[in-house]
């Protein structure tokens, strides 16, 4: 079984057991989340279940692995014969979880 769910406002196709890195989440290493912004779920070669814009029964919960920093995004922005230049680095911070259970 998979689901697609809403999270960080992206969207990701989950399965049972997937490593997953999204937008910071509240919670501490070793805690369970729950996602019941469930868009749609399907089985493989079954029926699909699709949501208006979410599905009600429907959860995704996760376990939290780890709590990082993404690589460096560097901006440049200059403008030409005035001398003005500025360079800034940004690192988006991001929850590691691994899929646990799919409900539906």
């Amino acid at each position: 079984m998979w689901a697609i769910i809403e999270t960080g406002g992206k969207q990701y196709r989950v399965e049972k057991s997937d490593r997953l890195a999204v937008e910071k989440l509240a919670g501490e290493i070793g805690s369970n989340v729950t996602f019941d912004r469930v868009l749609l779920l399907g089985k493989k070669s079954e029926e699909i279940l699709l949501g208006k814009p979410y599905l009600e029964k429907a959860r995704v919960q996760a376990k939290i692995l780890e709590n990082r920093k993404n690589k460096k995004v560097l901006v440049f922005k200059y403008k030409p014969k005035k001398r003005y230049r500025i360079k800034r680095g940004h690192r988006q911070e991001q929850t590691v979880m691994e899929i646990t259970d799919i409900q539906g």
